[in-house]
């Protein structure tokens, strides 16, 4: 060979092309544990620019003088590559062409390192489709020469032997940010900033996806707002959204919705066969920033698997999908780098682009997507703890139910409100998020009523749990003037002694009396109780609730001792039709020991505390919001029992977690403030007492009105504290 020679056509450059950060790493001859480079493999999903990451770096080697020799294969098939060498042969050796496979090996073998010779070579296999197409045609590993590989496969057989994996990801946001200004005022275009940035993100700064949405913008002459809302219109597949093949930029072949039905076909093919397909369309329906691997291994996964996988020609459909099927099935997707899939982030073990996604559901008939839509939440449902006690993995599925809501709300409610949709709103309420909550439910009862109409009785439900939330977020009068709207309706809707009808009415004295009215909520609890025990009988959850808030109101209207016999009665038909380690059953064992303490027996009271708090932090966790309230009640009665300074430290601990969790206006944050208070006066600081009450005050005002008992206790403390305070003062300087 005499000169630099060239084999094969170079993929033109691509207009505005981006100089990413991961161009300078395939300048690099030598990994980071100083190992020698001889093969370098740019894997990832299609669409992320590895081909024209690769033609940069080959380009700029070539122009810079640093190659004798360059060769370009497209390897999208075994014959392809064989094809390609051989021309390379025909060109640098003069082989025969009529023989293709004896030129191919001549080429190979040319391109050994030989004494005396020091030919500089870089082979380019670009869209390298199976790595077995490439058994006894990898160029061979020499200081001289380089091998670079583009493909959307990750499999082990790429790495090993002198070859480094080079992970091709997306443009960060200033990159696809910069690359949409760049690629519009080329054609005197001016969008608003912010518009392109949030087009960039509506992308997934996809580069594929970038350059079409680019081309579409300035063919069609649309806006860059009006785009993004076609983008985001339901009634538009992305199709809709992206240049037809007439319309591709830079000498692309395909959309970027069409760029990977062949990685899909193929990964269908991979063992298990058949199970890639089905699993990405349920992977399609949920969070794409994180999926937890109990989801998509869920019995109603796996039923999904087997219902719908794709049989082989010839074959018939396999019997039921294990766990371990379901598991191999993302491996197979993860290998064609349609998903990542870490089995090491339980919570978050599949991550997937949001524009396939989307691409895949475009593909699906109306049908379908509602079938799928169901069985995704079915999964959540069946992956999702009773008692959550794993925050991460609980923010986890709310996530994906979020995701799952934001782009099937409509398949959510037929034939009717799915469960999940009341299971992530409960699960908002029980990790101290109560406003979320309320807006959550508050939400969920417009569409319901929206969908299923105002009597359908989930439109009824919704409206309890949002009217119960209002309560929990502080608003108890409003709470309760949410119920008595209600319940009428139920009355009217399923009777006056339906359960729902009964547990609206028993629900309603409680927010009556939590308003301010403790001893006619006490009274009222009789004759609640006196109606629901025939319908439901004694062991109903219901009737066990009911007996919970009679207790409490009882306690409330001044009678501690009676409160704390009927909490006494109350907990072993907790423990024996709920469980010991129940939250309930926990809650009233904590409330027990608050009416204990109240009744004259404040050690009692602290060591119950601690006993219920060991089972509420194995059970519960320690951020539950029980959890939290117990902490502050042992911190109480230990003040009470006569470490006011240990108490007080403990209490300024507990609130801190409470501010974060719960939210300043949350009851159990108010509650603990006023505890705070009372143990800083206790401990001696009554000038510190009244500063805390000083401050509680309008907070206590503002969430439970002026005339409510908690705010004028908190006002008489407030003034006797100031007393106390001066009372003090005077002492000290008469000292």
């Amino acid at each position: 060979m005499t000169g630099p020679h060239q084999v094969g056509v170079l993929p033109r450059q691509a207009d505005c092309f981006q100089d990413r950060a991961i161009a300078q790493q395939l300048e690099h001859t030598v990994d980071g544990e100083g190992t020698v480079v001889l093969s370098q493999v740019l894997a990832g999903l299609g669409g992320v620019g590895k081909t024209q990451l690769a033609a940069h770096h080959a380009r700029t080697q070539w122009q810079a003088g640093k190659l004798d020799l360059l060769v370009w294969v497209t390897a999208a098939t075994r014959d392809a590559v064989v094809t390609g060498y051989a021309q390379a042969a025909v060109e640098v050796l003069g082989s025969d062409p009529a023989d293709p496979e004896l030129a191919a090996r001549a080429f190979l073998a040319w391109l050994e390192p030989k004494p005396g010779t020091a030919h500089r070579w870089l082979v380019v296999l670009d869209d390298l489709a199976d790595p077995a197409d490439l058994r006894g045609l990898w160029p061979p590993a020499s200081t001289h020469g380089r091998t670079l590989v583009t493909t959307r496969r990750r499999d082990a057989a790429l790495t090993g032997h002198g070859r480094q994996l080079v992970p091709v990801g997306l443009f960060t946001e200033d990159e696809a940010t910069s690359y949409l200004i760049t690629a519009l005022a080329a054609h005197d275009r001016n969008e608003p900033a912010a518009q392109l940035a949030g087009l960039a993100d509506d992308l997934g700064c996809l580069p594929l996806a970038l350059s079409q949405a680019a081309a579409y913008l300035l063919d069609v002459g649309l806006d860059c707002a009006t785009y993004r809302h076609r983008l985001t219109d339901r009634a538009h597949t992305l199709t809709d959204a992206l240049p037809d093949p007439s319309g591709l930029p830079d000498d692309q072949a395909t959309t970027a919705a069409a760029a990977w039905s062949l990685s899909i076909d193929c990964a269908d093919q991979l063992p298990p066969t058949g199970l890639a397909r089905p699993m990405l369309q349920l992977v399609a329906m949920l969070d794409p920033n994180g999926i937890p691997a109990t989801v998509l291994t869920s019995p109603p996964a796996l039923n999904h698997l087997g219902r719908h996988r794709t049989a082989a020609p010839g074959q018939t459909q396999a019997g039921e999908v294990a766990p371990s099927d379901a598991a191999q099935a993302l491996r197979a997707l993860h290998r064609l780098s349609l998903i990542d899939h870490n089995p090491n982030r339980p919570h978050h073990t599949v991550r997937v682009h949001q524009l396939l996604q989307r691409a895949v559901r475009d593909s699906l008939s109306a049908d379908q997507h509602g079938q799928l839509v169901r069985t995704a939440a079915d999964a959540l449902i069946a992956a999702w703890p009773q008692v959550e006690r794993d925050t991460t993995l609980a923010q986890a599925l709310r996530a994906n139910t979020e995701a799952l809501t934001l782009h099937a709300e409509d398949a959510l409610h037929q034939p009717d409100a799915h469960p999940v949709l009341f299971r992530t709103g409960k699960s908002l309420g029980e990790a101290g998020q109560v406003t979320a909550a309320l807006h959550h439910f508050q939400h969920l009862a417009d569409t319901t009523q929206h969908h299923l109409g105002p009597d359908h009785p989930d439109t009824l439900a919704t409206r309890h749990i949002a009217a119960y939330w209002r309560g929990e977020s502080g608003d108890a009068i409003g709470a309760a003037a949410a119920f008595e709207r209600l319940l009428p309706d139920r009355e009217r809707v399923l009777g006056p002694d339906h359960p729902d009808t009964l547990n609206t009415r028993n629900t309603l004295a409680g927010w009556r009396g939590l308003a301010g009215d403790a001893v006619g909520a006490a009274t009222a609890y009789e004759s609640v109780l006196e109606q629901m025990l025939p319908v439901l009988g004694p062991d109903h959850p219901y009737i066990l609730n009911a007996r919970h808030n009679q207790a409490h109101f009882r306690g409330e209207s001044g009678d501690a001792v009676g409160a704390a016999a009927a909490y006494e009665q109350l907990l072993p038909d907790r423990e024996r039709v709920l469980g010991p380690d129940h939250p309930l059953t926990l809650g009233t064992q904590a409330t027990l020991a608050h009416w204990r303490g109240k009744a004259g027996d404040p050690v009692g009271a602290a060591t119950a505390c601690e006993s219920v708090l060991e089972q509420m932090l194995l059970v519960l966790g320690p951020h539950h919001p029980y959890t939290l309230a117990t902490r502050a009640a042992l911190a109480h009665w230990r003040g009470v029992t006569g470490d006011s300074v240990g108490a007080a430290t403990a209490c300024e601990s507990v609130l801190e977690q409470m501010l974060l969790v719960l939210g300043p206006d949350h009851p159990y944050t108010l509650d603990t403030r006023e505890v705070l208070a009372v143990l800083r006066g206790e401990a001696g600081d009554a000038v510190g007492a009244a500063t805390a009450y000083e401050q509680l005050l309008p907070d206590m005002e503002r969430v439970l009105g002026p005339d409510h008992p908690d705010t004028l206790r908190t006002r008489k403390a407030l003034a006797s504290w100031r007393v106390e305070g001066k009372s003090r003062s005077v002492d000290q300087s008469t000292d």
